[in-house]
């Protein structure tokens, strides 16, 4: 007998729950059709991705606001690539993202992934060949890589000194 309220409950509380949702109809999301590109960049072990989509002119480095960079210089690193392309750059939005490597490597790795991704967005032969001329590592990655050390000396090709006597 006590079965019985309890299974009462559970279907008003069915009932209810069917009323008041079936009412509502799923919200359709709007799909906007953003155009993006997605380049990588290598300096020593740092690696860069950036993203470049159409937007508002806004430059973020691991999250940061390029204008939260102090360093001047390493500020003028990654604009270098901006400067070349006039007011085209108001029109992009671009994210990147750095992992590995100090702070100089991460700096020339996000800026070449940078240019790529320009050069790809705005399909210009002639802005990767303005690059080209002004720095190649702004379009090609740099393979250099730190020798490892070897036995026998203190870095990768010095040798320990000999002593005679």
């Amino acid at each position: 007998m006590a079965e019985k309220p309890a299974k009462e409950a559970h279907e008003k509380k069915k009932k209810h729950a069917e009323g008041k949702h079936a009412e509502q109809k799923p919200k359709k999301r709007k799909a906007r059709a953003i155009r993006a590109v997605i380049k990588r960049g290598t300096r020593k072990t740092a690696v860069a991705r950036a993203v470049v989509s159409e937007g508002k002119g806004r430059i973020r480095i691991n999250k940061l606001d390029i204008n939260a960079i102090d360093n001047k210089y390493i500020k003028e690193i990654l604009m270098e690539p901006f400067a070349l392309i006039g007011e085209r750059a108001a029109k992009v939005d671009v994210h990147v993202s750095v992992k590995g490597g100090g702070a100089m490597g991460q700096m020339q790795a996000a800026r070449t992934a940078i240019a790529k991704g320009l050069v790809e967005y705005f399909e210009d032969e002639k802005l990767k060949e303005k690059y080209f001329e002004l720095d190649k590592h702004l379009v090609v990655d740099d393979v250099r890589k730190v020798e490892p050390k070897k036995y026998k000396g203190p870095k990768a090709r010095a040798r320990y000194q000999k002593s005679y006597r």
